[in-house]
């Protein structure tokens, strides 16, 4: 269904600035463009030059009522020399102070623009929840807000819940020796929707000595502000996380699951604006072909994320238990993956595996994912990761390292059953005995029949399903609203 009116609705949309977040929304401006919307996507100068690098120089011209702008982060040019997004701390902390003044400043070259007839008048915001300055703006100009959670819900319900985590004396921790000492064991029952979650379940966030932790502010900062907006999205499904999204509904008014968004583009956006992509590194297409010439799901596909980072004795960890599993792998292996310094793998190693394994800088992984040869994944449990994983039919290993991925990592192997657990210490023989068990062992077995069940959650996002039809309840009560008045 198209919404195309004589009066082109026009929507803003505003990712945190990282990988994990630009990817989900650019998604959904995908959608919304297929469904008649213009588009205008605010990336970082940063991101925006990144992904210039990585797609080529004119890569995103030429799209038809699809438009990117950029907003300054707030970092000098030797900060920003390396990769900003995993300096959250201090992105977060430039968020507060820096990026409202630059947004009203692109609002009101926005507004000239319509004036002058280039563009629609721009009808509505969509932002990442963490971006939570676009509140105010939106308010200043009467403009509607949807705040857009590229995580799932149960990250949203626990930073909700975060003062009750204060209150209940479960956070902080008296000190650091309470990460080791058991007491991360402690079960949690204050919050309501999450069902047996024990303390090290929940997002790393909660993990904290300091009660004045600067990345807890920032997160009980966004928190607040959202009951501003008019509605508040999430790419995630009531089939997936069906007890967290009844707890957060009866707490807000206009609440919705319209994802997994991954399965939207499988479907009928396949071919639209096939083109235009989100990654910030430069894709290896040379590894599907790879792909090509290994068996039917033979092969486990390793990626960590655009994230995480590991010490050099972690990797070499994997790196030899991925080798003495005999089994062919295909590993995305980061510029800036290792701490402090670039990845050198033995020539022992490169021999060993020189058969069987193939080591890439980046590359596609939804079409890695649903290639016939994958068989597995060892992930770090990032949402979008383990949402396409799901929509893929594909069981996992896990890894969490930080924020929600903990969090996802239990849905994964205790709720859905669809992964183990690689113990946050990684050892080779672990390593070594997951991946055969994952591949080859009767639990994996298991875990890929169940992975195909749980592939059915992308009928939430067909015609008639529940995401699909909250979408069309959020485009036709939010984002037309504006342009029928």
């Amino acid at each position: 269904m198209s919404y195309i009116t004589d009066k082109k609705p026009h929507v803003l949309l505003i990712p945190y600035p990282a990988q994990g977040h630009i990817n989900p929304l650019l998604k959904l401006a995908k959608i919304l463009h297929f469904k008649g919307f213009h588009i205008t996507f605010v990336n970082t100068e940063y991101n925006h030059k990144r992904l210039v690098e990585s797609k080529g120089p004119n890569s995103l011209d030429g799209f038809t009522d699809f438009n990117f702008e950029t907003i300054p982060d707030g970092f000098t040019p030797m900060e920003g020399d390396d990769d900003v997004s995993q300096k959250i701390l201090s992105l977060c902390e430039s968020i507060r102070k820096n990026f409202l003044e630059p947004f009203h400043k692109l609002l009101a070259k926005l507004h000239d623009s319509a004036i002058a007839g280039f563009i629609p008048p721009l009808t509505c915001i969509v932002s990442d929840y963490s971006m939570s300055f676009t509140i105010q703006a939106s308010e200043e100009l009467s403009l509607p807000i949807i705040l857009f959670s590229p995580a799932n819900a149960c990250n949203f319900l626990c930073s909700l819940h975060l003062p009750t985590l204060f209150e209940k004396g479960l956070i902080p921790l008296k000190d650091k020796s309470y990460l080791t000492n058991g007491y991360l064991e402690t079960k949690v029952d204050c919050i309501p929707g999450l069902k047996n979650f024990r303390l090290k379940d929940l997002p790393d966030y909660v993990r904290i000595t300091d009660p004045n932790d600067s990345l807890v502010e920032f997160i009980i900062e966004s928190i607040d502000r959202a009951p501003r907006a008019a509605a508040i999205i999430f790419n995630t499904s009531n089939e997936l996380e069906n007890d967290a999204m009844n707890a957060l509904s009866s707490m807000f008014p206009s609440i919705y699951a319209i994802g997994p968004l991954s399965s939207y583009l499988n479907e009928s956006l396949q071919n639209h604006l096939v083109s235009l992509s989100s990654n910030l590194w430069k894709e290896d297409t040379k590894c599907l072909e790879w792909l090509e010439s290994k068996e039917p799901k033979s092969v486990v596909y390793v990626n960590f994320g655009s994230m995480t980072v590991m010490t050099l004795e972690k990797l070499l960890e994997f790196a030899w238990g991925l080798a003495n599993s005999k089994k062919p792998f295909l590993w995305i292996i980061r510029p800036d993956l290792v701490i402090g310094g670039s990845v050198v793998l033995s020539s022992e190693f490169v021999n060993e595996i020189s058969d069987r394994g193939l080591i890439a800088s980046w590359c596609p992984q939804e079409k890695v994912l649903n290639h016939p040869s994958i068989g597995g994944f060892l992930t770090h449990c990032g949402w979008n990761s383990t949402t396409e994983s799901i929509c893929a039919g594909v069981p996992m290993l896990c890894w969490p390292f930080f924020a929600e991925q903990t969090a996802n990592c239990r849905y994964i192997c205790k709720e859905w059953e669809i992964g183990l657990e690689i113990d946050t210490n990684v050892k080779r023989e672990e390593v070594e005995k997951l991946v055969n068990e994952l591949m080859v062992g009767e639990k994996g077995k298991k875990m890929r029949q169940k992975s195909i069940e749980l592939k059915k959650v992308e009928k939430d996002t067909r015609l008639g399903g529940s995401s699909y039809m909250n979408l069309d309840k959020v485009i036709n009560e939010v984002l037309l609203k504006q342009n029928q008045t």
